[in-house]
């Protein structure tokens, strides 16, 4: 059964190059909107992609890592994609796409997370009463995530459309989501040294505080990675494409200068 994407693009169709967007769980192709506005950006081709089974979209099959890298491998080969970007349990599909080959990069990961110990307690509690109480704690994260939205210093038309987003997830599908995103954590015993080993050029991106972070462990094989850049954005923020885009646009400019030859297609 074929994928069924949800596409929103900007940017002119023979861009100079080509950047494939992933949003976050339970997040639609429209929370990338500020970063496709960015004027920086103007001269890329821009393809945001929400991932099936999240902000209402038509469910998949398998609900897998590995299953949504796939697919997002076959998408990036479609659009011609030279980089990916990838935020939370887009960052997640984007780490796998690098590490089975599927995509040879360069990769911007916001808000990433290598293992189930980069994300709260809390979360991973929730994500487990899923398999006892189905669906509702998954509606419960989702009505937790729109009324995060608030407190950020977005407009108010823009706020509501990104509520709206939220407010579309389908509980049972999220469920299954943030499950198999919680197994993928715990799957691979050293998933910095993993990353490391695609010797792909690769932007990780963090804010110092409200969109997790790493080990010490982790941070430190990342530091000493040559291919591998660190970065910190001062204060905090929960929604890294929507409060931070001017910065994630600099970082996929840099990004997009690491692109050999005429792209870096699959």
């Amino acid at each position: 059964m074929a994928v069924e994407w949800e596409i929103r693009e900007a940017g002119p169709v023979d861009g100079e190059r080509t950047v494939l967007l992933l949003p976050g769980g339970m997040c639609g192709a429209g929370s990338y909107a500020e970063v496709m506005a960015e004027p920086a950006l103007a001269s890329m081709r821009l393809v945001a992609a929400t991932l099936p089974g999240n902000a209402g979209a038509p469910p998949p099959e398998d609900f897998s890592i590995e299953s949504y890298a796939r697919s997002t491998s076959e998408l990036a080969a479609k659009v011609g994609a030279d980089v990916v970007v990838g935020f939370s349990i887009g960052a997640t599909v984007a780490v796998e796409m690098l590490a089975s080959g599927g995509f040879t990069g360069p990769a911007v990961l916001l808000g990433m997370s290598l293992s189930a110990d980069d994300e709260p307690a809390f979360f991973r509690a929730i994500v487990r009463l899923g398999s006892v109480l189905g669906g509702v704690p998954a509606a419960v994260l989702a009505k937790a995530a729109a009324s995060m939205v608030k407190r950020t210093e977005l407009p108010a038309e823009r706020q509501h459309e990104l509520r709206e987003d939220f407010a579309k997830n389908v509980p049972k599908q999220v469920k299954n989501v943030l499950r198999e995103y919680v197994r993928s954590l715990r799957r691979h015993e050293r998933p910095a040294e993993r990353l490391c080993r695609t010797a792909i050029p690769t932007w990780i991106v963090h804010a110092e505080k409200g969109d997790g972070g790493l080990t010490d462990a982790e941070r430190r094989t990342l530091e000493d990675c040559p291919q591998a850049v660190l970065v910190t954005i001062p204060g905090a923020a929960f929604f890294l494409p929507n409060e931070e885009s001017g910065r994630i646009a600099d970082v996929i400019l840099e990004a997009a200068g690491h692109v050999q030859g005429t792209g870096a297609r699959t």
